[in-house]
């Protein structure tokens, strides 16, 4: 007779004989359909378990047994996809990997958007400055209770601060300030990026889709309808906060050059989703990385 305490839930008894002793039942088909129910789940970003019965279900399963979570994992990796984390606040969060079917390639989104080759540079440029500014410090990362706030033209602002700065290190050092447009990095980045009218110039001052902050307004409308932000109000071109599913895709990318690069400019950031650089004599001793990428899959 067992001791105390030994016997768990569903435990197999000494008359159920050697089959039912001989390990946790096999994974069903039924298991399986679920488990791909709840990868399917995850790829739907604006989607929240506290408003789906069955998505919250197969969360728990997730969370309670864990040869379901394995199978949903497996599930996850037969697809591409890493599963960045799997909560009740973020849901099954995932993210593609450079191979899967499910990747979004910078190159594929910004085509989408404009055939300019300088533009397509730029969108990558305004979603890496979005995630430095919406988490400027490795705390902000790590707090999960942290939300983020960003505004069109903070985020331009921003940019353009940084591209003053990247200058006035350019012409210091002696470098040349005007090199080919397709140079990497943000040393080149910024010679674009300054180049560009923030607004345009239309007669009745609409923002033009080339503008910078068309460009930001383009990229922070395809985080909003990939789940990473909401959109909290129409101040300063539009503001925008984060969500978990975004705060956790930062975190993935935050080891990337560039994104390192952005960051070591110093960002002070202000709560109504603005942000200024620190007084340059806290950036004297930087070391810019000067092949930096953007935080994207080429393409």
């Amino acid at each position: 007779m067992p001791g105390a305490g030994e016997p768990g839930w569903g435990a197999p008894t000494a008359e159920a004989g050697p089959a039912a002793a001989a390990g946790p039942a096999p994974v069903t088909p039924a298991d399986a359909a679920d488990a791909a129910r709840l990868v399917s789940f995850g790829l739907q970003p604006k989607l929240l378990p506290a408003r789906d019965a069955e998505y919250g279900e197969l969360l728990r399963r997730y969370r309670d047994e864990p040869a379901f979570a394995r199978l949903a994992d497996a599930v996850a990796t037969g697809l591409g996809l890493v599963v960045l984390e799997v909560s009740t606040r973020a849901g099954m969060a995932v993210t593609a990997a450079e191979d899967s079917v499910f990747a979004v390639r910078m190159g594929e989104y910004a085509r989408r958007a404009s055939a300019d080759s300088a533009d397509r540079f730029l969108h990558g440029l305004a979603h890496l400055a979005v995630a430095a500014l919406a988490f400027p410090r490795p705390e902000d990362l790590a707090d999960d209770g942290y939300i983020g706030r960003i505004t069109v033209n903070g985020v331009d602002a921003f940019v353009r601060q940084a591209c003053r700065r990247l200058e006035e290190r350019a012409e210091q050092e002696g470098e040349n300030t005007d090199p080919a447009t397709d140079a990497p990095g943000l040393e080149s980045a910024w010679r674009i990026y300054a180049r560009r009218s923030a607004t345009g110039a239309t007669k009745d001052a609409r923002r033009l889709a080339g503008s910078t902050t068309g460009i930001i307004a383009k990229a922070v409308t395809f985080l909003v309808d990939s789940g990473f932000l909401q959109r909290t109000g129409d101040d300063a071109g539009g503001a925008y906060r984060t969500t978990a599913r975004y705060q956790l895709q930062v975190r993935d990318m935050a080891g990337s050059a560039a994104m390192a690069e952005l960051l070591e400019l110093g960002i002070v950031p202000v709560a109504d989703g603005s942000a200024a650089l620190l007084p340059g004599e806290d950036t004297d001793d930087l070391d810019l990385v000067s092949d930096a990428g953007l935080p994207f899959h080429s393409g």
